[in-house]
């Protein structure tokens, strides 16, 4: 069994665990690469590019927080991905650091159970096709003096067209970021759904609004002028030109977390959002 492991160079714990990780691996003959970037911060000759990972590993494993399980899960498509939460919050990555080697024994042992989550694919004119597990969001950028408006449709009816300062289309699992930050509602894991929110639209009026998953979304900027970032997963992707049409759908291909079995969905709520903070359980 081969490992890709991808880590947060950034966080010292991370780059702890990695050589404690690579250790536990080694002892008992499994073998593992990293990604170029944390290889060359932990010094190590066993690496790939990202895009041959998918090709040479049977699972992924991402030490840091949720960026770092985003990034290790663009590259792993139906691989199984463990997340350990060496971050702030950590939404997807479900295993603690102590949780680690009960994780990464049953991952070894295929006693393990999948969270299975759906991506977005986001179409260009020009063909290309970008996938993103989180979320599709146009801003408005900076080079355009008034706020422009985005044009919805919702399989070729129009949605709306409001001014505002982007707008987001979420996954469920997006659905606790970016989103939730713009004042999008929270959506449990496994709904076949996606959600709209616009930022900071001009009208009060301007709500999110939660669409079944199996809807085609169409968007484009009404501006005269100006170029508009357009972000997969927090990652700018491309600028784009006023009125250029982004088609967003379902995408055909999943995303397979390695589930914690001591958490569910309403202990990772309670837990991240301090629901429980101001009046514990039992009090």
């Amino acid at each position: 069994m081969k490992f890709a492991i991808f880590v947060n160079i950034t966080r010292e714990k991370a780059l702890e665990l990695a050589r404690e990780l690579t250790a536990w691996l080694e002892a008992r003959s499994l073998d593992y690469v990293f990604d170029p970037q944390s290889a060359q911060a932990l010094g190590s000759g066993k690496w790939e590019e990202k895009v041959d990972l998918n090709q040479h590993c049977d699972a992924f494993v991402a030490l840091g927080g949720d960026g770092t399980l985003l990034l290790a899960s663009h590259y792993s498509r139906s691989k199984p991905v463990v997340g350990i939460n060496v971050g702030d919050l950590g939404f997807l990555t479900e295993f603690s650091p102590d949780e680690m080697w009960t994780a990464m024994d049953h991952l070894v042992s295929g006693n393990y159970s999948i969270h299975t989550r759906s991506q977005l694919e986001a179409t260009l004119e020009s063909g290309e096709r970008l996938t993103s597990l989180n979320d599709v969001i146009i801003e408005k950028g900076s080079a355009s003096r008034r706020l422009p408006a985005f044009t919805i449709l919702l399989d070729d009816e129009m949605l709306a067209s409001y001014r505002a300062d982007g707008i987001i289309i979420a996954t469920s699992t997006g659905s606790t970021a970016y989103s939730l930050s713009a004042g999008g509602p929270i959506i449990a894991p496994k709904s076949n759904v996606f959600v709209i929110t616009p930022i900071c639209p001009h009208m009060l009026t301007v709500r999110p609004i939660v669409i079944s998953d199996d809807k085609t979304v169409k968007v484009w900027v009404d501006s005269q002028s100006g170029e508009f970032p357009l972000k997969m997963d927090g990652i700018q992707k491309k600028l784009l030109a006023p009125g250029e049409v982004v088609t967003v759908k379902k995408s055909p291909h999943h995303i397979n977390l390695v589930a914690n079995e001591k958490r569910n969905y309403c202990e990772i709520l309670r837990k991240k959002l301090l629901w429980s903070h101001e009046h514990p359980t039992g009090e």
